[in-house]
């Protein structure tokens, strides 16, 4: 496996890889991997020849009072997790490949950054779009691969690269949780057991709206009211937002009639652990795509539907 610090180096593999008429695919992280994050690879090898996979924690995309400094950045398990997943290639870069000095240029997606957590964390995804854009410019992959757990973001890519008519295939992955429901997420190593369990909340609040859909409630005020019940029963969550939405556009929805999307944000006290600052509260998410009874399957919505890895 290669470890490449530069965007030169960066480069020059990917274009020794479409020299030898290989397929390349990118894997975006932040490090701090997991087994949500091995899925990604795992998704990329079947759509390609060779693999990199960026671990870089973006600074564009933390507000001042976020967990920039705090967030884990445990980068030699990083790297013997890739390589025992058999990753062709890690970029590592420093701050400065990717933001040089005097940095001012940045991308943003309109209308589909501004609900959900962009209404929250105004300035996130204009850090995403900027980080995703440089990579993918540096690294000319063929496909790059995201997560549907942050699904927001996974639309905010796919719109981009359209829109800039990138020459990339952007892939979503499946969520992937463990055994007990909660989906996998480098900040759940902040939550202490107790805070663990009532996280579990936000798989029951997915679980609950969607029976209720399939028993044939379909009015999306009451389905985001049953969600917030079970959000509720967990002592020391809080609520940022539960809401339903269009899959592709992010819009509204009044009613389910089609496909929609059910997106949570909650967050939980943060627990101390020795040798590691921590922030002062967890912010989780999590969504579901939900049907009624014989409704089709959304254009961009095809990575939520092939089951769930536990």
């Amino acid at each position: 496996m290669e470890q490449l610090r530069t965007v030169q180096e960066l480069r020059a593999w990917s274009d020794a890889q479409r020299r030898a008429d290989r397929r390349v695919a990118l894997v975006p992280t932040m490090g701090a991997l997991h087994a949500g994050h091995l899925s990604l690879v795992a998704e990329a090898q079947r759509h390609a020849d060779a693999v990199v996979v960026s671990i870089f924690v973006n600074p564009t995309q933390f507000a001042p009072h976020e967990d920039l400094t705090s967030y884990p950045r445990p980068l030699e398990s990083d790297l013997d997790q890739c390589r025992a997943a058999g990753v062709d290639a890690v970029f590592v870069p420093a701050p400065g490949e990717l933001y040089p000095e005097g940095a001012q240029t940045f991308v943003e997606v309109a209308e589909l950054a501004k609900p959900l957590c962009g209404a929250s964390r105004p300035h996130f995804f204009r850090g995403v779009a900027t980080v995703v854009t440089k990579l993918l410019i540096a690294a000319r992959p063929h496909v790059a691969v995201f997560g549907a757990k942050d699904f927001q973001q996974l639309q905010v890519v796919r719109r981009l690269a359209r829109d800039l008519l990138l020459d990339v295939e952007i892939i979503g992955a499946p969520i992937v949780r463990d055994a007990d429901g909660l989906a996998l997420s480098s900040r759940n190593a902040y939550l202490d057991a107790a805070t663990r369990r009532e996280a579990l909340a936000l798989a029951r609040a997915l679980d609950a709206a969607e029976a209720a859909l399939t028993a044939g409630e379909d009015h999306a005020a009451v389905l985001l009211e049953i969600a917030g019940k079970e959000i509720a029963r967990a002592p020391s969550a809080r609520l940022d937002y539960a809401e339903l939405r269009d899959p592709e556009t992010l819009a509204t929805r009044e009613r389910v009639a089609g496909p929609a999307l059910l997106a949570l944000a909650v967050s939980f006290p943060a627990a101390a652990a020795a040798g590691r600052a921590a922030p002062a509260k967890v912010r989780l998410i999590d969504n579901r795509v939900l049907r009624p009874p014989g409704a089709p399957v959304a254009p961009g919505t095809d990575s939520q539907q092939r089951g769930t890895p536990r």
